[in-house]
């Protein structure tokens, strides 16, 4: 069980803009990976409520369990991470989901059970990582539901600094700054 601070800037792109930032950032060193997001939910969407989320990861045959709240102490988010064997994550996409102690702990402390948890799709991501100035310039290409969007993310330890980066990014390629809900968010949004 491990958690982290993420700190990220979003940004819905065209399929031009997202072409564009991959000539331009990608690099021998930059990494390539397709991942499914598999997102849990109560039918009622209190996790949703919660400004939480809940997914299993399956990338290269590993599977991790993660729920993403509010930072209870700052900027960006508080992901609790827990890995999984694929039978686990069979059973949890199956509908007996299974229980980790400090996820159930949250889940718990917003008045979810686990037997609440409804499995409610996939998303699938082919995605490009790249270093650039102390940050992770994250490119995602995904797939759900029939819809397919592009995205810039940019993590960073700080959260002055990311921003800067991100705004700079943006301007440096006249793409211009678009709300942007989470994948889960956008995920949702298209189930009939």
């Amino acid at each position: 069980m491990a958690q982290e601070i993420e700190i990220e800037f979003k940004n819905l792109l065209t399929e031009e803009e997202y072409q564009q930032l991959v000539n331009h950032f990608y690099s021998s060193n930059s990494t390539e990976m397709i991942q499914k997001n598999h997102y849990f939910e109560t039918a009622d969407f209190q996790i949703k409520k919660h400004h939480a989320a809940l997914r299993i990861r399956e990338k290269e045959n590993t599977y991790q369990l993660t729920l993403k709240q509010p930072n209870p102490h700052g900027p960006g988010l508080l992901e609790t991470h827990a890995d999984l064997t694929s039978s686990e994550a069979k059973l949890s996409l199956e509908g007996n989901f299974v229980e980790k102690e400090e996820i159930e702990k949250a889940l718990n402390n917003m008045g979810i059970s686990h037997t609440d948890l409804k499995y409610g799709g996939m998303l699938q991501t082919y995605r490009i990582e790249s270093n650039y100035k102390d940050t992770m310039i994250v490119l995602d290409k995904s797939e759900y539901n029939g819809h397919t969007d592009y995205e810039l993310e940019l993590e960073a330890h700080d959260e002055a600094y990311g921003l800067k980066i991100f705004q700079e990014i943006l301007s440096n390629h006249n793409i211009p700054k678009r709300k942007t809900a989470n994948k889960i968010e956008r995920f949702y949004k298209t189930l009939k």
